[in-house]
């Protein structure tokens, strides 16, 4: 699977269900190549003039399904890993 298609995915929390949005980064080990945490950014405000307030980076293991056209993941309210 390549960057660029893995980008026009949703990620969804199955915990609650909310959407958290589209991934726009990876977070990488270099050393190995493996890709340690996706990122989606911030929900913008404001009609999408202003941007959000931080980033979300969310683990690898917290991944539970990479489908056709979401990307499920599990993060419980109390976890929350911002940037």
């Amino acid at each position: 699977m390549l960057f660029c298609e893995l980008r026009q995915m949703e990620v969804v929390n199955v915990c609650n269900g909310c959407r958290l949005g589209y991934v726009c980064d990876f977070e990488l080990d270099c050393n190995c190549g493996r890709i340690l945490a996706i990122i989606v950014p911030a929900p913008s405000r404001f009609f999408g003039l202003v941007k959000g307030e931080a980033d979300i980076i969310i683990p690898w293991e917290k991944i539970c399904k990479i489908g056709k056209d979401v990307i499920l993941v599990e993060l419980h309210a109390n976890y929350f890993r911002k940037v």
